[in-house]
């Protein structure tokens, strides 16, 4: 059993757990602190190391796994041992652990080398990945799409929409497609988002019909063999599924909330291992 640590820092809050990264199962409970109000980098690592110091001195965590081994702050020297890997999932686009955007942050993100800020603050390497990404890497590795050949979309739908390409298992990073003109509309995550049915006061039918237009535009561009829908409406997909017309199989995201921190988790294995 490969455990990490996850993180995955949102524009409303920032949550951790302990990951089992064969299974996908959460080793510890699931911890949440709110975003900080400017969500600057200083503060939003700041309460990372906050979270991550309550999530391991949680009983069950030091009951299952024991202090030793598993991590440790010196308080004298002000230092961390953590001995597993460690994953953020931001909301950005990541290159190399670099910060190229800032969606619901500061923009102080933006350029910002993440990768070692965060791992000069935990004293380990921390590998860093978009939050979309990451609830794309986990449904493929253990979650709603694994095994599947060929091209699944994975989509989570929230404030905005994000995407993930999975291609056989493997992750095409950073596609930002809640973003694309479709009927006029230069960013079409505006008007089908659940944020924008919300705002708009329509029905479920109504944003269905939006949301058909979006998922038909991705089919018409990529051809894709599956899509996943993630995201907190997912919980709900009595609500919309019913309403959504498309060719491609869908499936409901396995992980839902908890996503983001199971992705994150994941891949600071594959990319510290």
């Amino acid at each position: 059993m490969a455990q990490a640590i996850g993180i995955d820092v949102g524009g409303t809050g920032i949550k951790a757990a302990i990951v089992d990264t064969t299974t996908g199962e959460l080793l510890s409970d699931r911890l949440t602190v709110e975003t900080p109000e400017q969500a600057t980098p200083e503060q939003v690592v700041s309460a990372a190391q906050q979270l991550v110091a309550a999530l391991l001195e949680q009983p069950a965590v030091l009951g299952t796994f024991g202090l030793e081994g598993i991590a440790a702050r010196d308080a004298a020297a002000g230092g961390w041992n953590i001995e597993m890997p460690i994953g953020v999932a931001l909301p950005s686009v990541v290159v190399d652990g670099i910060t190229l955007s800032a969606a619901n942050v500061s923009t102080q993100w933006i350029g910002h080398d993440a990768a070692a800020h965060f791992s000069r603050a935990f004293g380990v390497p921390v590998a860093i990945v978009n939050d979309a990404d990451a609830a794309g890497w986990a449904e493929a590795h253990s979650g709603a799409a694994r095994g599947q050949r060929g091209l699944t979309i994975v989509t989570t739908l929230g404030t905005g929409i994000g995407s993930a390409l999975i291609q056989d298992g493997l992750l095409i990073p950073n596609t930002e497609l809640g973003h694309l003109e479709i009927d006029g509309e230069p960013d079409y995550e505006r008007v089908a988002s659940p944020v924008a049915r919300e705002r708009d006061g329509i029905s479920f039918a109504e944003w269905g019909a939006r949301l058909s237009r979006y998922y038909q535009a991705l089919e018409r561009l990529f051809s894709p063999r599956l899509f996943v829908i993630g995201g907190g409406i997912s919980s709900a997909p009595e609500l919309f599924l019913p309403h959504l017309d498309v060719q491609t199989p869908v499936h409901i995201a396995r992980y839902n909330q908890n996503a983001g921190i199971i992705g994150a988790a994941e891949f600071a294995v594959v990319a510290t291992g």
